[in-house]
């Protein structure tokens, strides 16, 4: 059989119409480059700057995609949409309210605890300060050196170190003030979270059909605009379906873990495990360095403590990490290096609300990566 040349190949491909070669995508320039940089860099400036705003806008979002299914098998019932939602609200509210009362009990006990743990802690300080040489001791000593060598570098005389008695009482009124602050701060982004879900939930698919029709006129972009819609719910139901069995499957283990080591209060501790456990990573750490202390506080044994920190640990790498990120991954399809820098920079973006809302924003800028052409690139970066 005779084999066509290179020649009449590139001529029969001239004549229909049709490239030699396919065509490259086009390269961006340097100033392109560059406005793309500060367009970034601004985003993410505003973003931070807009944490008040943003934070419970976008939690009041992804709670009406995980609450919606809920209304709406209410709304099947013959139920109005309006009061399915405020139904399913103050169900989740009550429910919250049930595991603090059952729990209520081992609270106050680790509550009426704290004196003694104080005291406790302060003695172990003094012991370890007194040991002529422990490593305390040491830095201690360098520290002091180096207040001396600055002192004669400046010529003035270092100020007079405060009593530790009344350091540590201020440090520690100061940190309950601090946290106190906080803690109503996000008690109002709670709320306020919660009452936009409740305006979501009972309007329905109204937010979907505004947003089909800003997508244009074609009916191929308003499929795919809904189809990115749908995907985007199913992404964000999986992933809280996900987050709540594994926080469940957790709590239960921490409970009966905690129980059988002879810790008081292993339902409160079983419940701390489930809740904090929402913070992907750090979570399992302060659920685990906490449980070490007050083992640690109850026996007098290292050993002990240690042994129910690894125990956290252990439950929290099981559940939390093989059977959630094998959950997930069969969700959102999305590698596990992206969702540990993704969890990195939004923590460091918004602190700990960004920890939380890390990975269902990547879920969803995953969705939409997809379906956008122009972001495919992005989109073969998070893919698994």
């Amino acid at each position: 059989m005779r084999r066509d040349s290179a020649a009449s190949r590139k001529a029969r491909g001239t004549a229909s119409g049709a490239p030699d070669t396919p065509e490259l995508a086009p390269k961006l320039t340097a100033i392109e480059i560059a406005v793309l940089t500060l367009a970034v860099v601004v985003v993410i400036a505003g973003a931070r700057i807009a944490q008040p705003f943003l934070v419970p806008v976008i939690t009041g979002i992804l709670l009406s995609y995980t609450l919606r299914p809920l209304v709406a098998a209410l709304e099947r019932l013959h139920v109005r949409r309006v009061i399915g939602a405020a139904l399913v609200i103050v169900v989740l509210a009550g429910l919250l309210s049930g595991i603090g009362y059952v729990i209520r009990d081992d609270v106050n006990a680790a509550v009426a605890e704290l004196p003694a743990a104080a005291r406790k802690l302060r003695l172990a300080a003094v012991d370890a300060a007194r040991q002529p040489e422990s490593p305390m001791t040491h830095m201690k000593a360098a520290a002091l050196e180096l207040d001396r060598a600055a002192a004669e570098a400046t010529g003035k005389r270092p100020p007079a170190p405060e009593p530790a008695t009344n350091n540590v009482a201020g440090q520690l009124q100061t940190f309950v003030a601090d946290q106190s602050a906080k803690a109503l701060v996000v008690l109002g982004e709670v709320l306020m979270a919660i009452l936009l879900t409740f305006f979501l939930l009972a309007a329905g698919d109204t937010f979907r059909r505004k947003c089909a029709s800003l997508a244009g006129v074609s009916l191929a972009r308003r499929r795919v605009t809904v189809e990115l819609l749908n995907e985007i719910d199913a992404q964000v139901q999986a992933y809280m379906v996900t987050l709540l069995v594994a926080n469940v499957l957790i709590g239960l283990t921490t409970w009966a873990a905690m129980a059988a080591l002879g810790l008081p209060n292993a339902g409160m501790w079983g419940v701390f495990a489930g809740v904090v456990h929402v913070i992907p990573y750090a979570g399992t750490a302060v659920t685990a360095a906490a449980v070490g202390v007050a083992m640690l506080l109850h026996s007098g044994s290292v050993a002990q403590a240690v042994l129910a920190a690894a125990l956290v640990t252990g439950l929290a790498v099981l559940i939390g990490m093989v059977l959630t990120t094998w959950m997930q991954g069969r969700a959102s399809r999305i590698n596990p290096v992206a969702v540990f820098v993704g969890i990195l920079f939004f923590g460091w973006l918004w602190g700990g609300w960004g920890l939380l809302l890390g990975v269902p924003i990547l879920a969803v800028v995953k969705a939409i990566a997809d379906r956008v052409e122009a972001l495919h690139p992005l989109s073969e970066f998070l893919a698994a």
